[in-house]
């Protein structure tokens, strides 16, 4: 059955706020916490702080970048939140921007879907308490493990945005995780490579859940949709990797224009937009586009207009998409 979970999408400085949205996620039908890449405070480490409040939550990464930290790392990180919180956790990755690889690592990845390949398959053999074998590769390595550690369910996510990620997700992941990715692009690309990868990998697994992160906003007086589109998105319309997935999916989007880009999001619906009972219509197209979670992302309204504003909406948006979850 499809389900809606919540994102916490804006850089933490504090655990208050975070425990606000933790505490409106829980009540929704994906019981679920997401977090972007954080560089203020680590989303790992609030994931650990909250699974300390006695929340009846899991969590999520949506996504955490590959070149911040090593495989290993990244599945200690994963398997203590999965111990901490007594749930399922996603570990969503993605390789991130070539501009930040080649920063972190002095070159970028020569080829990203196969370097998150790699990266996902080591992260998961870890997590299972198995031992890692890399004879090439970023992460080259003859065997390394963790201690034994029995917890609940690690599950691999991977940040998709188009086809070739869509199919290696297919193949090897749990889930894909979108961002900024409109229901016609998910309906008629990402869902029919999901489909395809998966066909030509493990037949015993089953087809990965697909989790869209959709920005929203209520459209209030006085306030610039375009603007909370532009926060929401913020470098992601500079980048050549989202533009040219939007540009594919319809919309004339340019890494060098961004605010044309934030007008696009809302003209074409890409920001989920009206009432809260139009915004739950909306998010009700991902799911009949084929998505499993949607994610509410009300990141923008929060880095506009602050916390309470952005709680006001999700609280809002949340009703209406469990009132009309009732009328089914």
């Amino acid at each position: 059955m499809p389900t809606t979970s919540v994102i916490y999408a804006a850089m933490p400085t504090e655990l208050g706020s975070v425990v606000s949205y933790a505490r409106l996620a829980e009540q929704t039908s994906g019981n679920r916490l997401w977090c972007g890449q954080t560089l203020t405070m680590e989303s790992h480490h609030l994931f650990a702080a909250l699974s300390t409040l006695g929340l009846d939550l899991s969590y999520g990464t949506a996504v955490s970048v590959m070149p911040m930290r090593h495989p290993l790392t990244a599945a200690l990180n994963a398997r203590s939140i999965a111990a901490l919180s007594q749930r399922p956790f996603v570990a969503g990755i993605g390789p991130g921007a070539a501009v930040l690889q080649e920063r972190l690592l002095k070159t970028p990845y020569r080829q990203p879907v196969r370097a998150t390949r790699q990266y996902a398959t080591m992260l998961r053999t870890l997590a299972n308490n198995g031992i890692a074998e890399a004879p090439d590769g970023p992460w080259e390595t003859t065997g390394i493990s963790l201690p034994t550690l029995p917890t609940p369910p690690v599950e691999v996510g991977l940040g998709v945005l188009r086809e070739s990620m869509a199919r290696l997700a297919g193949e090897i992941a749990d889930w894909a995780i979108t961002w900024l990715t409109p229901a016609s692009w998910l309906a008629k690309s990402i869902a029919p490579a999901l489909r395809e990868g998966h066909e030509r990998g493990d037949p015993s697994r089953p087809l990965p859940k697909t989790a869209a992160v959709v920005q929203c906003a209520v459209s209030r007086p006085g306030r610039d949709l375009v603007h909370i589109a532009r926060r929401a998105a913020g470098t992601h319309l500079s980048a050549p990797h989202y533009t040219d997935m939007l540009r594919r999916a319809g919309i004339p989007a340019d890494a060098d224009d961004p605010d044309k880009g934030a007008r696009l999001l809302v003209e074409h619906g890409v920001l989920a937009h009206g009432s809260p009972r139009e915004i739950a219509s909306q998010l009700a197209v991902y799911h009949a586009a084929g998505v499993d979670e949607v994610i509410v992302n009300v990141g923008g309204v929060h880095l506009a207009e602050g916390a309470g504003s952005a709680l006001n909406d999700l609280a809002a948006i949340l009703n209406a998409v469990e009132e009309r979850e009732q009328q089914r």
